[in-house]
């Protein structure tokens, strides 16, 4: 999106937690009787900023995770942390870490954040949204001289887009296979994390262990169009899908397109494209809100005159149940098995390294953001992501919370993804004001 365009819309518009003890902390949000609020055109203003970054000659987005834009985009988000305080620190993985002190460095921080990193052609607002709004918690903090009683951490995760690399190695969950994994700028991830100032030879000095964090909160926006078309302000994340690739090859037989029958055909473009509808058919036969896509096709030869003989396929389900995917899953491979039989050819599944696991979000955590919107007057809905997020990863080890805003018209990975001012304010300050209620709450009652 070109500057003038974007500024023109932005002016138009499972850890264990006794949530017994945590939600009666919450009852009384801290947020409603504080005179603390973001500012909204800082807000803005920042998000022009930070789109410049990665900019194509389109003038559409390319910040992709180990660019030289995703390099500049840090580079500038590092410099206004290093004003507002926060000594930003760049750990193993390549995250960016910035803290501030609390009145008690005993107790465990509370941590909140997003990733700067971009799909191709993407938009200003996922993942800048969540990073740019809790720096905005930081300098309003800052600005009325108010100090937390916790510790507090902004952290900017490395490469989400390419599979929450810098997160799920925080989690300690980072594989070998997943950092020789080749990111899409070209680098494999170890050398992406290289790229960026991280150390891939020594990953393990990132990793968090549980009750490291008092919490983890990330604000996004939403990504579809339910909030929108609800005409609802808030969504408090209940879980995060999972999500799992497999890498699908058909291989068939290379031949002349002029002199083999049709029926002595081994084409392996046409068993894929049977394969593909097999696959949407499989996912729509059982109830649920589970997906799945082929987004990727690579055909070689590759020429008008010669019958497809191999075809390699990318493969993506997604669902909040674990379980439901290995079993879609199968009932694929079996689909897969019958096509291969009578279209003479082969048909094999591997399954890619960084896949995700589905994560619930904490029970008292969704009670604070509730909690904290409901006193700002915001209107609320309990919701799925059905994106995956570096929340995901966190979940396995510190209780997490989501707060979702409105995307307008549910475009998402998209160079004309928006979301409206006002929303984006309203994002900033439920974040800003479930962060002092966590704050406030006794620190025991997350410890149960």
């Amino acid at each position: 999106m070109k500057r003038r365009t974007f500024l023109k819309n932005t002016s138009l518009t499972a850890m264990g937690v006794s949530a017994l003890g945590l939600l009666a902390s919450y009852s009384k949000p801290v947020g409603s009787g504080n005179t603390l609020t973001v500012n909204q055109q800082r807000l803005l203003t920042r998000l022009v900023e930070l789109s410049k970054f990665g900019r194509n000659d389109q003038g559409h987005g390319y910040r992709v995770a180990f660019t030289q834009g995703d390099l500049e985009g840090r580079a500038w988000f590092m410099a206004l942390m290093k004003k507002a305080g926060l000594d930003p620190a760049i750990d193993a993985a390549g995250n960016i870490i910035g803290k501030r002190k609390g009145k008690n460095p005993s107790l465990k921080p509370i941590a909140f954040g997003s990733h700067l990193d971009m799909v191709p052609d993407g938009g200003n607002y996922d993942g800048p949204l969540g990073s740019i709004g809790a720096l905005e918690v930081i300098e309003v903090l800052n600005e009325h001289k108010t100090l937390t009683e916790h510790p507090l951490e902004v952290i900017i995760f490395a490469n989400e887009e390419g599979g929450t690399i810098g997160s799920m190695a925080m989690a300690g969950r980072l594989t070998a296979a997943g950092l020789h994994q080749k990111s899409q700028s070209g680098l494999t991830m170890a050398e992406g994390i290289k790229a960026i100032g991280g150390n891939p030879d020594n990953i393990s000095s990132c990793v968090r262990k549980k009750g490291d964090l008092r919490a983890w909160l990330e604000l996004h926006i939403e990504q579809g169009g339910i909030l929108a078309r609800e005409n609802v302000q808030v969504g408090v994340v209940e879980g995060i899908v999972g999500i799992v690739h497999w890498e699908v090859t058909v291989e068939g037989f290379a031949n002349h397109a002029g002199t083999t029958p049709m029926n002595l055909r081994q084409d392996a473009l046409l068993a894929s494209a049977r394969l593909i509808i097999a696959v949407n058919e499989v996912i729509g036969s059982v109830p649920g809100n589970q997906v799945g896509t082929i987004g990727k096709m690579d055909l070689t030869p590759g020429a008008y005159n010669v019958i497809p003989g191999k075809v390699v396929l990318g493969l993506e389900i997604r669902d909040l149940s674990a379980g439901k995917i290995e079993t879609l899953f199968r009932e694929i491979e079996k689909r897969a098995a019958a096509i291969a039989l009578e279209s003479k050819t082969t048909i094999r599944f591997a399954r890619q390294a960084n896949e995700s696991q589905p994560a619930l979000t904490n029970k008292a955590l969704q009670q604070a953001v509730q909690a904290s919107a409901k006193a700002l007057g915001l209107s609320t809905k309990l919701m799925q992501s059905g994106a995956g997020h570096d929340s995901q990863e966190i979940a396995w080890i510190a209780p997490v919370a989501m707060i979702f805003v409105p995307s307008v018209g549910g475009i998402s990975h998209s160079y004309k993804e928006f979301t409206k001012p006002e929303a984006l304010a309203n994002g900033a300050n439920v974040l800003l004001q479930t962060i002092l209620a966590i704050d406030k709450a006794k620190e025991s009652s997350t410890h149960a």
